[in-house]
């Protein structure tokens, strides 16, 4: 498949999220891929474990960011838990024939950077 067909399904996974739409979700994975929360050292194998998993979405992520080369896209996104933080959140996915086969998720709650004030620009969300 092609790197456009990747981004795609890349796309389409964070529109299904933001619609609630499960079914649509898990049609950008293969059968047998895997999910990785490294974080928590969780893996989710399988779609029958991934449907268990993903019956509905507790956040919303807006990607802010999707780098593409070949079979791999890297996407950063903004999410809404409703806790009010302001998460951020990195996604690796390894594609192929233009569904996902593994995908590894980052989370990280902002945090001010004390021992480089000074020396660092702040962005703001």
């Amino acid at each position: 498949m092609s790197e456009a067909a990747n981004r795609r399904a890349v796309e389409c996974l964070f529109e299904a999220i933001r619609a609630s739409d499960v079914e649509l979700f898990h049609q950008q994975f293969h059968d047998d891929s895997v999910l990785e929360l490294p974080q928590s050292g969780a893996r989710i194998v399988g779609d029958e474990n991934r449907r268990q998993v993903y019956r509905s979405f507790p956040g919303r992520p807006r990607i802010t960011r999707i780098v593409t080369g070949g079979d791999l896209a890297v996407v950063e996104a903004d999410v809404d838990y409703g806790d009010g933080v302001d998460w951020r959140a990195v996604f690796i996915c390894e594609l192929r024939a233009g569904k996902i086969e593994r995908l590894r998720a980052y989370w990280a709650e902002p945090f001010k950077p004390a021992s480089r004030t000074g020396t660092t620009e702040r962005r703001e969300p």
